[in-house]
Parts: structure tokens; C-alpha cells; sequence
């Protein structure tokens, strides 16, 4: 019972940090569910409140996205996400962990300071952050962190960068989870009931994260997500030091 609190508890503020964000749900809620099911089921079976929390968080920010960034960026980090997911089980080194680590923590750091309403993609650049980030993201198996860090360089405003992100990573949920259906489709039974609890927890913290993303002062927001982004690599480089 005590774990079905968690997850219920951390399902709304994955909510809520993805609706200001853009990213988080799988990020918090697959390492907690997997100290339960184990890594692969976990990630299919977040994958299912992960797609209703996207969908809800769409609708909401619908009229914001930036279809010009969604083209030039979001295209080819769908294709890139899928071409790293399909090649992570081959390429599980865990140097390769350090360095995504390390580049969501310079991510951060450089969005915290502010630098990063300096930098202006152009066509060329967003078609080749989009798919390197993708790549890297599918790789490593989170693709969410540094799709928003490499967002922060198209100097988006806050509704425009959620919605953007958003429909994003609704290609992504869309090219995946009938893959994750047929080959672990059998055993999400067993984590029904805390499917239920996190699909339930995200929705509410996706409405609640919605309405905090409007008071967000627009010149501290990409400060916020910095400091997200640079969370999520401090974390993910800590369970890299611990599986050495």
C-alpha cells in the first residue's frame, strides 16, 4: 500500500513538472516503478499514463505550438529517438550514460545562466540538433531530457515551448508503443493497478502543472527548465557512479 502512495505522489508531480518542462513523466516514474516490476515492464507500462498525460497536455497548449520548430526539429528527433531506441540494446555502455549525463548537466548549467537566449537555431542546425538529440535520447533510453535542452535554443515562450515539446513526444509515444504491445504487451496485467494509480496521478498533476506554467514569469522560465534538465543529469549521472 505504502508504494501505491508513492507512485500515486510522484505521478502528480511528474505531471506537473512535464507541463512546465515539457518532460518528466517517464523520467520519475520508470526508475521508481521498476524498483517493483523491473526495468523493461516498467517502461512499457509508464508508457500508458506517459501517452494519456501527453495527449491531455497537448490539448490544453494546443493553439501555442510552433509548427515551424515542430518541422525543422521534431521530425527528425521522432526518427532519431526511434533509431537510438531500436539500437539500445546494443549500445548499453555505461560511458555512454556519462556523456549524456554530462551534456544535460552543461544543458542545465548553460540554461540557469540565461545563456541560452543567445542562441538562434537556424533550418540547418534544427534538423541536426533535432536528430542528434533524438539519437542520443533513444540511446540512453530518456529521450524527454535533452529534447527540452535542445529546445531551449529556439528562444520559444513558455506555452510555445511545452505544446512544441509536447507534439514531440506524441510522434515518439505514437512509433513506440506498439512496438512495446507486442513484445511486452503479455505481462502489463501485472502492473495494472499501478497503471491506473500513475495514469490518474498524471492527469491531475498535468491540469495542476498547466496553471502553474501561466504564472511563470516568461524571463525565468527558461532558468526553470535549466534547472530540471540539470537535475535529470546530476541524477542519471549518480546511477551511473553506482552501476560502475
Amino acid at each position: 500500500m505504502l508504494f501505491e502512495v508513492l507512485i500515486g505522489a510522484a505521478s502528480v508531480l511528474a505531471g506537473m513538472i512535464a507541463s512546465v518542462a515539457g518532460f518528466g513523466i517517464g523520467s520519475i516514474l520508470t526508475p521508481l516503478l521498476s524498483l517493483e516490476t523491473g526495468t523493461r515492464l516498467a517502461v512499457v507500462a509508464v508508457s500508458v499514463p506517459h501517452l494519456l498525460a501527453t495527449f491531455a497536455r497537448f490539448w490544453l497548449l494546443r493553439r501555442s505550438l510552433d509548427k515551424r520548430v515542430l518541422v525543422n526539429f521534431g521530425v527528425l528527433s521522432a526518427a532519431g529517438g526511434l533509431a537510438g531506441a531500436l539500437l539500445h540494446s546494443l549500445a548499453s555502455n555505461p560511458a555512454l550514460t556519462f556523456v549524456f549525463a554530462g551534456l544535460l548537466i552543461f544543458a542545465g548549467l548553460t540554461g540557469i545562466a540565461g545563456l541560452t537566449r543567445r542562441i538562434s537555431f537556424g533550418s540547418r542546425t534544427a534538423w541536426a540538433a533535432g536528430a542528434l538529440s533524438g539519437f542520443l535520447g533513444g540511446l540512453v533510453g530518456n529521450q524527454g531530457g535533452i529534447r527540452s535542452a535542445a529546445l531551449l535554443g529556439f528562444g520559444l515562450n513558455r506555452q510555445a515551448f511545452v505544446a512544441t515539446a509536447t507534439a514531440i513526444a506524441l510522434a515518439v509515444d505514437a512509433a513506440r508503443m506498439p512496438v512495446y504491445f507486442v513484445t511486452t504487451g503479455s505481462r502489463m496485467g501485472s502492473a495494472a493497478g499501478f497503471i491506473l494509480i500513475a495514469s490518474l496521478g498524471v492527469l491531475a498533476g498535468t491540469f495542476l502543472g498547466a496553471r502553474l506554467l501561466g504564472r511563470i514569469p516568461e524571463r525565468r522560465f527558461h532558468r526553470i527548465v535549466g534547472a530540471i534538465v540539470l537535475a535529470l543529469g546530476v541524477f542519471m549521472l549518480g546511477r551511473a557512479l553506482q552501476g560502475r
